[in-house]
């Protein structure tokens, strides 16, 4: 093609790839009522920082380039309020997705919405799903939010999931590929249903240059979900210390008063929660070069928000 035809057929060619250096933006804090948020507001403050001296010495050692539809494929949309959120998997998401559909005026209560109607009642945009106009407007001035997770308590999380209980998705599609794969002498019934997938076999197809199956949301890297180098995100909240980052977020962005984050487990809520001791117990299982290897994987993310390596 001629240079002139190559234009003509590609209109959105420059948007292709883009290269946001960090930008750090003050926080509005107008809406905010009384003082009881000084602390939470203090530490959202650090976390800003940390981030923004993060990427910016990221970025200046790498330029990191990518598809502006593909970064912006996570960030879910609520446009009464002003917000993007970035959907992180095993770290409150579905309750998120509930905020956002009250705050949106599609449900009246958060305990109203069941699980099925989150996350594949399709009632929520996503902000690939506007025209660039559309993205880079919201992207400049909508309040944009990321929550994130301790990643090896997100992993094991997600494992729990996923594959310790009945799945008719993750069992046949994941779990014939990994046990096929990765277990020796497996019999027949595990080969057909895909169920009863160990920890170890996981972590194997996980670090897998050659993975039978590809990667997942649910325990992909959050650099490679949200890219929170490329996106200067307002407001970074952790599942640790999710209820009231949560709340302090809602009073930012004009929420109702009455609405406040749910406190219940989405699902199998009978199971204790994924804390610091069950990831322990579930490392026992791999060997020292493994649990290394594991924690490689997620470096970028334990650098990027400040985690204690484990």
């Amino acid at each position: 093609l001629s240079d002139q035809q190559k234009i003509s057929k590609s209109p959105f060619s420059q948007f292709k790839e883009v290269y946001l250096p960090p930008v750090l933006h003050p926080l509005n804090k107008t809406l905010v009522m009384g003082d009881q948020w000084k602390d939470v507001d203090s530490t959202q403050e650090k976390r800003r920082s940390f981030l923004y001296e993060f990427c910016k010495k990221y970025n200046s050692m790498k330029k990191l380039r990518t598809h502006l539809v593909h970064i912006v494929s996570r960030i879910y949309v609520e446009d009464r309020h002003k917000v993007l959120y970035c959907e992180v998997p095993k770290a409150g998401c579905s309750n998120w997705k509930r905020v956002l559909m009250v705050l949106n005026g599609l449900a009246t209560s958060v305990r109203n919405i069941s699980h099925d109607d989150v996350h594949y009642g399709k009632h929520l945009r996503k902000l690939d799903s506007y025209d660039l106009k559309g993205i880079y407007t919201r992207l400049n001035t909508y309040t944009k939010t990321i929550f994130v997770r301790d990643p090896l308590e997100r992993l094991v999380s997600a494992f729990r999931d996923k594959f310790e209980h009945p799945n008719s998705y993750y069992h046949p599609v994941f779990g014939k590929a990994i046990i096929k794969k990765y277990r020796h002498n497996a019999n027949g019934e595990a080969l057909e249903t895909g169920s009863g997938v160990k920890f170890k076999e996981f972590i194997q197809y996980l670090l897998d240059s050659h993975r039978p199956v590809g990667m997942d949301i649910h325990w992909e890297q959050v650099s490679k979900l949200c890219y929170p180098c490329l996106i200067n995100y307002d407001f970074i909240g952790k599942f640790e210390t999710l209820e009231e980052d949560a709340n302090y977020f809602l009073q930012l962005v004009g929420a109702p008063a009455e609405l406040k984050f749910p406190r219940f487990k989405d699902r199998h809520s009978s199971d204790e929660r994924t804390s610091a001791e069950v990831v322990r117990q579930y490392l026992k299982e791999l060997s020292k070069e493994e649990r290394q290897l594991t924690y490689d994987f997620y470096y970028l993310d334990y650098l990027m928000f400040n985690y204690t390596s484990p």
